[in-house]
């Protein structure tokens, strides 16, 4: 009795051994879904001060795993809009992500920096009524909210779901 107690326990231990290496592959959608993680700084200075920088950081999962784009293709890309007036502020293409293990999904973080400048990308204040973003001197207001909506889009055209940062406050006059 006390052998074959021993064999099933022994048995019992084995296949709890091996159960690890037999763990199915996560069964990612081949559309791309992000999340948003974090934002590095969410105070910033706007363009008319010289401009400020922070990094948005976001999650990721593809099934296809064709997240990135090959050299001299900039099929896959990150989308940035600013909520306030959905106007799109940038697009950014993502570097080439290798494929993971044995199957095709892939999940990881996307960081994106963004710098403000005069010229390229401007963090701006919206003021009421037809007054122009920017350039008033001095700003009818001190800060302004904004956040930005994202989304990627993969090498097949699937385009992920749209996720919006933490808000960010700009601030319009010193």
């Amino acid at each position: 009795m006390k052998k074959s107690i021993l064999g099933v326990t022994l048995l019992v231990l084995a296949a709890a051994a091996t159960l690890p290496f037999c763990v199915q592959p996560p069964d990612y959608s081949d559309t791309p879904v992000i999340e948003f993680k974090s934002i590095s700084k969410d105070t910033l200075l706007t363009s008319r001060y010289g401009g400020d920088s922070t990094t948005i950081t976001l999650s990721y999962t593809d099934g296809d795993g064709d997240l990135g784009s090959m050299p001299n293709d900039t099929s896959s890309r990150v989308f940035l809009f600013d909520s306030r007036d959905n106007s799109p502020k940038a697009a950014y293409t993502l570097p080439f992500i290798e494929q993971q293990g044995a199957g095709n999904g892939i999940s990881g973080d996307i960081s994106i920096f963004i710098k403000s400048d005069n010229n390229a990308f401007k963090f701006c204040c919206i003021y009421g009524g037809n007054l122009p973003p920017c350039e008033l001197d001095p700003a009818p207001q001190n800060t302004d909210t904004l956040t930005f909506k994202i989304y990627i889009k993969d090498r097949a055209g699937h385009v992920s779901n749209v996720v919006e940062t933490a808000p960010i406050i700009l601030i319009c006059q010193k």
